[in-house]
């Protein structure tokens, strides 16, 4: 069990005591096989087979949004919506017009909804009650919102927000990289981004940050948008201007760890959701001390 992608949202510190409550809250909203009229179907799902839906581990939480959608190509619905027009244009003598047109679209995706493969995904959110965390792992903060949407649906009143801090990430690693040095605990990588106010973009990869060029575009007026580091020699990730942490990257002394310890697929699982969540709370401690801390919650 290890995120990619981190979505970050504050809860307040013990929000919640115990996983009864929510996994009640959780149980009226599961998912549902996607009917036959539905082109998407969504809900909570175990995050371990068979097991419960908040899957509890040392007091951390880990939940499981699934979705089951439709692929029905719209390439497909009109191909045969325009087939359709051309048998009515033979059989009449007369043109389909733009009305019917789109009646005949709409009639040939209900017809062919039935037929179309199903596709399911799922994304995780791990709560941390104690510390104050809700992350989801989620590549785009769409994926992100549905699953907070829904937890919302779920809990109602849930108090999640995003995270805020002080010193906002862009300039923060517009300085670091200027200055050559990452804060205490990271070390700079080697992927790079820097944009300027009229959108000029920037990009290197697995490029050097040493040398006159990079700091030539800062001084230009150029702010990183996005950069690659590595927290404490055990994860390497990349962060983004909004504060998202993407690629996030276990380095091989932590599987190593859980390589280690684990005697079955169940002890694994947990033993792997375990390091996981101490890690990437360390890291994200670290990483909010680096940006001057959070902002005070407005009243």
């Amino acid at each position: 069990m290890w995120f990619r992608n981190l979505q970050l949202y504050r809860l307040p510190k013990n929000w919640a005591d115990n996983t009864s409550a929510l996994e009640d809250q959780l149980s009226k909203l599961t998912l549902q096989p996607c009917s036959a009229s539905a082109m998407q179907s969504i809900g909570w799902v175990a995050p371990r087979p068979g097991g419960p839906l908040v899957h509890a581990v040392n007091r951390q939480w880990l939940l499981a949004l699934g979705a089951e959608q439709r692929l029905l190509p719209a390439s497909v619905v009109k191909q045969f919506a325009n087939d359709k027009a051309k048998d009515i244009e033979e059989a009449e003598g007369r043109k389909v017009g733009r009305k019917e047109m789109r009646e005949l679209r709409e009639a040939m995706t209900l017809e062919l909804m039935p037929r179309a493969f199903v596709r399911r995904r799922t994304t995780f959110g791990w709560i941390d009650p104690v510390n104050g965390w809700l992350v989801i792992d989620a590549a785009s903060p769409a994926k992100a919102e549905e699953f907070l949407e829904h937890l919302r649906k779920s809990a109602e009143g849930l108090p999640a927000r995003l995270v805020q801090v002080n010193q906002s990430p862009s300039a923060a690693m517009t300085g670091w990289v200027a200055a050559g040095e990452a804060p205490t605990s990271f070390t700079l990588d080697q992927d790079l981004e820097l944009r300027s106010a009229e959108n000029a973009t920037v990009r290197y990869v697995k490029h050097t940050l040493e040398g006159d060029e990079i700091g030539r575009h800062i001084a230009a007026g150029k702010v990183v948008t996005r950069l690659a580091l590595t927290w404490g020699d055990r994860i390497s990730f990349l962060l983004n201007e909004n504060l998202q942490i993407k690629r996030l990257s276990f380095l091989d002394i932590l599987k190593d760890e859980a390589d280690g310890q684990a005697e079955n697929e169940d002890e694994r699982f947990d033993i792997d959701f375990t390091l996981m969540s101490g890690e990437v709370a360390r890291l994200l401690d670290d990483l909010l001390a680096a940006l001057g801390g959070e902002q005070e919650k407005s009243a």
